[in-house]
């Protein structure tokens, strides 16, 4: 049965073509755009396994980018049982490199306090060092650097060598490359020079990065650190433009209730302009006060509520997966545009072949096939397709994974999983065999002597 089937696609050999390689892109485009949560998923996995110490940061803030908690609570911190270094850090947008804009890849100017940085037990960047030196204690106040091994290449760098940032001349002292592009992108330098580069407050930082002493488990820890900072006046990060509606809302308010009120006993006054200044400024005195103090207490509610935000590897990878559900529904409604059109070619092509082959049909059934020989060798042909196509679209896919990997090293990570290229060809296997189910059901119903003279 088999090979009789295979010589049936071997006949027509243009048409079988045509629909496997509608299979094989539909396929190959699937793998493509799973493997987008897929590089995710592996990148966030293999940066956050390299990470053991927890960091704390401003509620609200995606990355300590957009952080700022005050430079003193590092020494609370100190003071929680359980935490063995408390390590302050800057981050800041790296705008310029050697006087070109720098839009993506995106860079980071990495500040960082050396002396608790040198004693850490597991130095993500210090580990990382390929070529030169970390920075040590006798670079506090320079601008001696570590770079990634991405930004030399890129900017044609090497140890030695100067290298401008934001209109500062820094020397490279050494290269680090941690095989993470969330982490091959800083500028790494003593903090305080970080601080003067960028007028960063003085009485802030961006971060705490924790290491623990391994006395207490890592989840009440967290919580240790969390309950020590409750109902500190610390708001929470929001966007720039959020942030601009919410400080006008007062006067916002303010005159809404003005203008009601002047609507209301405008009649009242229209007629004595003096005693109309007078009313409005007494009434609108009277109203705004107490919706701004309410305003006072809301916001005040709301900073008590606010704490010091402490997160882990593990939190950090329940954000991810979130983020990647969200994400793997989208990528399957495009995929399953692909997966239809597939689909319709293989019902195609076998409806087209089972015409064609009514006369051959009704012969066999006539010799002594019965119908489910004929519907055997109809989805044979089609499942063979899908087998095919599966494989070849897993094989497509790969190397398109890995040309883009290869051209956009700095930028993109795509990973296709064992798993997914098995699903890949058990899909296709299972859209070939519906595919070429109707075509098998539609010539079962026919006779001998129908299918014979149909032909």
């Amino acid at each position: 049965m088999l090979k009789f089937a295979i010589k049936n696609l071997l006949s027509r050999s243009l048409r079988s073509f045509l629909c496997l390689m509608g299979l094989t892109i539909a396929i190959a485009g699937m793998v493509g755009l799973f493997s987008i949560a897929g590089g995710l998923e592996e990148t966030v996995s293999q940066t956050f396994g390299k990470i053991s110490g927890i960091v704390a940061m401003q509620p609200g803030a995606p990355i300590p980018l957009f952080s700022r908690i005050p430079r003193s609570w590092g020494t609370e911190i100190k003071e929680v049982p359980g935490v063995a270094i408390v390590n302050s850090e800057i981050w800041s947008r790296v705008n310029l490199i050697e006087g070109k804009p720098v839009i993506s890849p995106p860079r980071f100017l990495f500040g960082t306090d050396l002396p608790t940085r040198l004693e850490l037990k597991h130095g993500i960047y210090r580990e990382a060092i390929y070529e030169g030196r970390f920075l040590t204690l006798e670079d506090r106040g320079t601008l001696n650097t570590v770079i990634s091994r991405q930004i030399a290449e890129q900017h044609h760098k090497q140890i030695g060598d100067q290298i401008e940032v934001n209109g500062q001349t820094m020397h490279i002292v050494g290269l680090y490359e941690s095989g993470s592009i969330l982490l091959d992108i800083a500028i790494i330098l003593d903090i305080d020079v970080v601080r003067e580069i960028t007028r960063f407050d003085p009485d802030s930082v961006s971060c705490f990065y924790i290491e623990q002493s391994g006395t207490v488990p890592n989840e009440q820890l967290v919580q240790a650190i969390k309950d020590r900072f409750q109902g500190r006046e610390l708001a929470s990060w929001q966007p720039a433009s959020l942030a601009l509606a919410s400080s006008s809302n007062t006067n916002i308010l303010q005159d809404f209730m003005t203008a009601i009120d002047e609507t209301l006993k405008g009649k009242s006054t229209e007629n004595n302009p003096t005693q109309k200044k007078l009313t409005d400024k007494k009434e609108g005195d009277r109203i705004a006060k107490p919706a701004i103090a309410e305003l006072k207490t809301e916001s005040d509610s709301e900073s008590a509520e606010s704490g010091l935000e402490v997160r882990s590897a593990s939190d950090w990878g329940e954000r991810l997966d979130t983020f990647t559900a969200d994400l793997d529904i989208f990528l399957g409604l495009m995929t399953g545009i692909g997966v239809l059109i597939a689909m319709l070619s293989i019902i195609n092509t076998m409806l087209m072949s089972v015409m064609e082959r009514v006369v051959d049909f009704g012969i066999l059934k006539a010799n002594g096939w019965s119908n489910r020989d004929v519907m055997l060798l109809i989805t044979a042909e089609s499942s063979l397709l899908g087998v095919l196509g599966g494989i070849l679209g897993g094989i497509l896919g790969l190397i398109a994974i890995a040309v883009v990997n290869w051209k956009f090293a700095s930028q993109v990570h795509l990973y296709a999983s064992p798993g997914l290229l098995l699903f890949g060809v058990f899909f296709s296997t299972l859209l070939g065999v519906l595919g070429g189910l109707y075509p098998a059901i539609w010539t079962t119903r026919m006779t001998p002597i129908d299918a014979i003279r149909r032909g």
